[in-house]
């Protein structure tokens, strides 16, 4: 199965922190940034065509602003929506190996 353009426009880029790895190994669990506007489903799809991997189950979380400030000038940092997403038992990703 290809991979069309719109895939790429939900799957915005993968997060890569501690916490993030920690669900990699035994969860089998990858986090990715994803378009404010995409469902679950779509995020589904979206990894299963491009990864070409099986998706057991897909969590969306809003993630909120943030106000930040700087002496006299404020401002926030914008907020974004993030999926975790679980593989089937057998499948994994190459955008997340551990080093």
């Amino acid at each position: 199965m290809s991979a069309n353009i719109n895939h790429f426009d939900i799957l915005r880029q993968p997060v890569i922190t501690e916490k993030s790895y920690s669900g990699t190994g035994a969860a089998n669990q990858y986090t990715f940034r994803v378009a404010r506007s995409a469902t679950k489903s779509q995020v589904k799809a979206a990894v299963e065509a491009v990864f070409e991997v099986k998706v057991d189950k897909v969590q969306v979380i809003n993630m909120p602003s943030k106000p930040k400030r700087r002496g006299a000038h404020t401002g926030a940092r914008s907020g974004y929506r993030k999926a975790v997403i679980r593989l089937a038992e057998g499948h994994t990703l190459e955008v997340a190996e551990e080093v």
